[in-house]
């Protein structure tokens, strides 16, 4: 950690209370004395971020850090990086494809495609008001559904399926295109076991509290709800399904910008 201080000439008694203030920041103090080798990969991704931290630059630039680490250490790391950035105060510009990473680190996020911008704002903004498909697909796990609908007499209507829109939808579509993608998230579907129910489950996927139902709207479409439910739900069984209103995106369909 303490090269780059060298290189620049800075006082052997100085360069010794930095590394240690760092390794003590990063819980590396007992390790100071070993080889790399000797390090484990969690402790060698410490001393990298050791070496960028003694030099007390104004902004970090950091380019997907985590990418080589296996899961479990990786969740680790996220959290030493936001326990560092908040400690050491520094701006953080951090580069990722993992949108769980984004969403868990940032203060803002800056979504981009073919190096353009395409949204820029609060994990939660982002979330919530996603400004095209492109983001609101890229953004949420599992990813969000999508089908193809048309919007007429204050309804949107796809693969057999018709939503009111309230009223605040309603003046947002206004004189807009009445072809749309729409969007729903997963964990906005409501999942009723019903022995009459008009879909069949086709896949459960258990996470603990938390189930992943997948079925077919119609022949071509598989959906995918994330429901938290204690009732058994089981291949093959019956379900009936309803969307959450207020929490259904639409998009328009040439543009893919969101209209909400």
């Amino acid at each position: 950690m303490a090269f780059a201080l060298k290189i620049r000439k800075i006082p052997k008694a100085e360069i010794d209370e930095r590394v240690k203030e760092v390794a003590s920041i990063l819980g590396l103090t007992e390790y100071l004395n070993r080889k790399p080798k000797a390090l484990s990969g969690g402790q060698c991704q410490r001393v990298a971020l050791g070496r960028a931290i003694v030099r007390r630059p104004k902004v970090f630039l950091m380019d997907e850090p985590l990418s080589n680490l296996d899961a479990k250490l990786r969740v680790t790391m996220r959290e030493e990086i936001i326990r560092i950035h908040e400690k050491v105060g520094a701006t953080t510009i951090y580069v990722t494809h993992d949108q769980t990473e984004a969403m868990t680190m940032a203060d803002r996020i800056v979504v981009m495609k073919d190096g353009y911008i395409q949204q820029i704002g609060a994990p939660k903004e982002i979330y919530d008001h996603p400004a095209n498909k492109f983001v609101a697909g890229f953004i949420g796990s599992p990813v969000m559904n999508f089908f193809e609908g048309k919007i007429e007499d204050d309804k949107v209507t796809f693969n057999n399926v018709s939503i009111n829109l309230n009223d605040n939808q309603k003046e947002l579509v206004k004189e807009k295109n009445t072809e749309v993608y729409v969007g729903v998230r997963p964990e906005h579907i409501q999942i009723e076991p019903n022995e009459n129910g008009k879909y069949t489950v086709n896949i459960v996927e258990t996470l603990g509290s938390e189930l992943l139902i997948h079925f077919n709207i119609d022949e071509n479409t598989m959906v995918c709800a994330k429901v938290i439910t204690d009732e058994v739900i089981k291949v093959g069984q019956k379900i009936n399904v309803s969307f959450k209103t207020n929490s259904i995106h639409l998009f328009d369909k040439e543009t893919e910008v969101s209209y909400f």
